[in-house]
């Protein structure tokens, strides 16, 4: 069987570079994902966020949690729950403008602490989408650029906690979907798992390791490298023990950022290839999401290209 790629980011400083830039290619043309090691984030900022997560979810939240659990009867299910998720999250907004102390129920070294961790984040999510450019034959700098629009990029934190659920096999942790935005960055549980990607068609699991970042490709991603990088669908399952924590960052375009396959790719590629990939604002792609964000990626593709010829779009704003 596949290993699940693992990169240890310090080889790009090494004579190993060449190696581990190959390795995230693959990484990106064949999984959709890879985990980061050695990744510059420090384990003491990592434990501390850990630490602070699951203090906050046990203060604030699982009374919360199992309140709703109770109130949808969820503890005496007999068939699949459709339409709902077994997990407790909050939103943290970064970029363009942090909502970070309007958040209830922090404490202010959560806040704070989330602050440094989000400015990490946001660094090795830049860094990567460089790599990905060395890889594509982009210039340095052309991805952030298209991610810009006039603001800046979206950049957010989603902090989820999976708690023990009792029919796993009938009410799913996170229901299968593929990221709508740009490149996500995950801090995820290292002793519960539960995360699983599609692969060939066969769910596989995304291993629990300790201080490591699970990197993953959004639509975003797919559509400006035309199809040679692909967002991949995932899901997580519930676990009868034990609370899985889960902390996604989201490195998205700006919401009146133009997307669209860059035409460096498109020129390298056979002339008789048709372009698959719509043009579009990003803010219109993520309306369309929000109601189909469990549903196959491929018709939203469509539906952008069937608007595409009616929008106004200007050029890519650069920084």
């Amino acid at each position: 069987m596949e290993t699940f790629p693992v990169v240890n980011m310090e080889m790009l400083n090494t004579e190993k570079r060449a190696a581990t830039l190959d390795k995230i290619k693959d990484a990106c043309e064949n999984w959709g994902f890879f985990e980061v090691v050695n990744h510059g984030i420090s384990h003491d900022l990592l434990d501390t966020v850990e630490r602070f997560t699951k203090e906050h979810y046990k203060k604030c939240m699982e009374q919360r949690f199992k309140e709703m659990v109770a109130s949808k009867g969820l503890e005496a299910v007999q068939t699949e729950i459709e339409d709902l998720d077994w997990e407790s999250t909050f939103f943290l907004k970064h970029l363009p403008v942090s909502n970070i102390s309007e958040v209830p129920d922090l404490e202010d070294d959560y806040r704070k602490i989330m602050k440094e961790f989000a400015d990490k984040l946001e660094k090795l999510a830049e860094q990567l989408l460089d790599v990905l450019c060395e890889n594509l034959g982009l210039e340095q700098g052309y991805l952030k650029k298209a991610f810009y629009g006039s603001k800046g990029p979206t950049f957010g934190t989603k902090v989820s906690n999976y708690p023990p659920c009792p029919k796993p096999d009938l009410i799913k942790g996170l229901r299968a979907h593929t990221d709508a935005g740009g490149i996500i960055l995950l801090f995820q549980d290292d002793k519960v798992s539960g995360l699983q990607l599609l692969k060939d068609g066969k769910w596989i699991d995304v291993p629990p390791m300790r201080h490591s970042i699970v990197i993953n490709l959004g639509d975003q991603l797919e559509v400006i490298t035309n199809g040679k990088y692909k967002s991949v669908e995932h899901r997580v399952i519930a676990q009868t023990d034990g609370n899985r924590m889960s902390l996604a960052s989201f490195y998205n375009p700006g919401s009146d950022a133009v997307i669209y396959p860059a035409p460096e790719l498109l020129e390298k590629e056979e002339k008789e290839k048709k372009l698959i990939y719509p043009k579009f604002v990003f803010e219109d792609y993520m309306k369309l999401y929000a109601g189909l964000k469990f549903q196959a990626k491929e018709p939203r593709f469509e539906a952008m290209k069937a608007v595409e010829t009616t929008v106004n779009l200007g050029p890519v704003a650069t920084v």
